[in-house]
């Protein structure tokens, strides 16, 4: 059993517990003047992937709310191992959030043999900004029209169809792992360093199968150069609502992808809580609501301990997948 992942004091004695030993709660008076001056939002990857997007989107709204700058930090390298890295060794003064996702928080435990970073020890889940859906495409190419014909076509033809991603112990090709073992086929992982250069393929023909995330392969779905088979969400996506579910034809299957914000352990509670409170209410905002469904993304819903325990599912659902799969990334 993995150990649980701390929330904000708030809602579980635990994590108060531990600040209180530690002399670490301050007064209330301290929480309130929070913020008095600028913060700061990790993002462990490079500008522009969904990750920055959000978290910008996040650190605007915030700005305003607080009447102080909320600064979007990029330390990107290392499969966000470099981001997450320093955003546990920040200090726990209620600056500095690390914005996390499904690979860093979730994944790399299982294909690092280590880490200069423990997830349950570093970070308390404070609140989830968006769902990413995933959707298997395909090339017009490739003779299927539904994930229960490509089930079929893989039974068919073991170990012949191959699937495209953004690289090993990505989210997308973990995705793909999870479906094959779901489905009972054999399917062969071809890795790319990055969804782009994996997507030009699949476009050229050059691969016929992919999953990729929404947003990016969304226009290319609409023009009719890639057919949509399903997406990873366990309903369907507003931005795409024509396209069925995976698991409206393989009973079970999700694997979303998330981004949301995670707090530095030892942080006071009262401001932990102060940011669950205002991230989950970003996310409530119409128009912030408008502009995530617009990147074809999902509004979150997790929030405070119901984030955690989110998290706590997500780490046991890739440990399997990564067992079952063998990957490793060291």
């Amino acid at each position: 059993m993995i150990p649980t992942i701390r929330v904000a004091a708030v809602t579980t004695t635990i994590g108060l517990g531990a600040l209180v030993s530690t002399g670490l709660v301050l007064a209330p008076a301290f929480a309130q003047s929070f913020p008095a001056r600028p913060a700061r939002i990790i993002v462990p990857f490079p500008p522009g992937q969904a990750a920055d997007i959000f978290a910008r989107l996040a650190a605007d709204r915030l700005s305003v709310t607080w009447g102080q700058t909320v600064i979007v930090e990029n330390r990107a390298g290392g499969a966000g191992v470099i981001g997450a890295e320093a955003a546990a060794r920040a200090k726990p003064d209620g600056y500095t959030v690390l914005m996390g996702s499904a690979g860093p928080i979730s994944i790399n435990p299982h294909v690092f043999s280590k880490l200069p970073y423990d997830v349950q020890k570093d970070f308390v889940p404070l609140a989830q900004l968006v769902a990413l859906p995933l959707v298997i495409v395909a090339h017009p190419s490739l003779p299927v029209k539904s994930v229960k014909e490509l089930i079929a076509l893989a039974r068919a033809r073991p170990g012949q169809v191959q699937f495209a991603s953004a690289g090993p112990a990505t989210s997308q090709h973990l995705a793909a792992e999870l479906f094959t073992t779901s489905a009972g086929v054999k399917m062969v992982h071809v890795p790319y360093k990055g969804s782009g250069p994996a997507l030009q393929d699949l476009l050229g023909g050059h691969v016929t199968l992919m999953f990729d995330s929404l947003t990016s392969a969304l226009p290319s779905i609409q023009s009719g150069r890639l057919r949509a088979l399903g997406v990873t969400t366990r309903e369907r996506v507003p931005a795409a609502p024509n396209i069925p579910t995976i698991g409206e034809q393989l009973a079970g299957y999700e694997a979303v992808g998330w981004i949301g914000g995670l707090g530095i352990a030892g942080t006071p509670p009262e401001i932990l809580t102060r940011w669950t409170s205002d991230m989950a209410a970003v996310v409530k905002e119409a128009a912030t609501r408008e502009r995530i469904l617009a990147q074809a993304a999902v509004p979150g819903t997790h929030a405070g301990a119901e984030f955690g325990a989110f998290l706590r599912q997500q780490h046991e659902l890739w440990g399997k997948v990564v067992r079952l799969s063998g990957t490793r990334l060291d």
